[in-house]
């Protein structure tokens, strides 16, 4: 993995905090630390994201589709 280096502005109180936990070894790193809080929260909006897009469907116009394309499977399969 290729990782590159970048310069964020953070404020006192935070990096005191995060100083704290690598002190402590949870984390190895201050990069460690600010990579992983990075990824909780992308994933956190990558989910939010999808799970609003899901909330737009219609379940009973799925469910139609679903059984649609089940039933022309069925009378594809061989018959055991």
């Amino acid at each position: 993995m290729s990782v590159a280096k970048v310069a964020i502005s953070i404020e006192d109180k935070l990096l005191k905090k995060v100083d704290f936990y690598v002190k402590k070894g949870v984390f190895k790193s201050r990069s460690q630390a600010i990579q992983l809080a990075m990824n909780d929260a992308i994933s956190h909006l990558e989910h939010k994201r999808l799970a609003n897009e899901c909330s737009k469907l219609n379940i009973t116009e799925e469910q139609q589709f679903a059984d649609l394309g089940l039933n022309e499977d069925l009378n594809e399969w061989p018959k055991y």
